[in-house]
């Protein structure tokens, strides 16, 4: 055989004398025969075994399906059931219980904090209604409907301040160039 440089990559790929060696490794060789033996006994019985046990467990598998019929308990009556107790334990929780409670007094205080607050903008517009700002602006806005209801010409009725808006719009649109030009055309025809 040649030499060749040993490393932890050979370039070199094996060759028939390579597999020749590694074919002729018997790891049995470990095992007496007699081991070998009780071996392939035990495989044997454990495989009766299971085969045992897999018919038992058919057996009892009908037997609990029969029970069931019998009883009148559907798969969905089972989903049920299980999701009935499934809720209950998480009712019964710890975790559950500390949430709810940790709910329930974030809305007690949501609740007083809204109250609070609603309170607190009563009382600003209270103070803002009594304000000098705010009355100077509700003179200018009485001055200013008195004025429009002396320029409508109101008849003496008063009317509400909704009425005088609406024949001041109406007493605007009769003035507006596009009636008197509409009014012109229909005396030339």
């Amino acid at each position: 055989m040649e030499q060749r440089q040993q490393g932890l990559l050979e370039k070199e790929p094996l060759q028939e004398v390579d597999e020749d060696m590694v074919s002729e490794v018997d790891l049995n060789n470990t095992i007496t025969p007699e081991e070998k033996e009780e071996m392939y006994n035990e495989l044997t019985k454990l495989e009766e075994e299971i085969t045992t046990l897999k018919q038992v467990l058919a057996s009892k598998e009908k037997r609990h399906s029969e029970l069931k019929q019998r009883l009148g308990i559907t798969p969905l009556s089972e989903w049920r059931q299980n999701l009935s107790k499934g809720w209950n334990d998480v009712q019964t929780s710890t975790a559950y219980k500390k949430t709810s409670e940790s709910l329930s007094t974030a809305g007690q205080k949501t609740s007083a904090a809204f109250s609070n607050l609603g309170t607190a903008i009563s009382r600003k517009f209270g103070d803002m209604r009594n304000s000098p700002s705010f009355k100077s602006f509700e003179e200018k806005v009485e001055s200013t409907v008195s004025n429009i209801k002396s320029k409508v010409g109101s008849s003496g009725s008063g009317g509400s301040f909704e009425e005088v808006l609406s024949s001041a719009a109406q007493a605007s649109a009769q003035d507006t160039p596009t009636n008197t030009l509409t009014d012109n055309s229909e005396h030339n025809c």
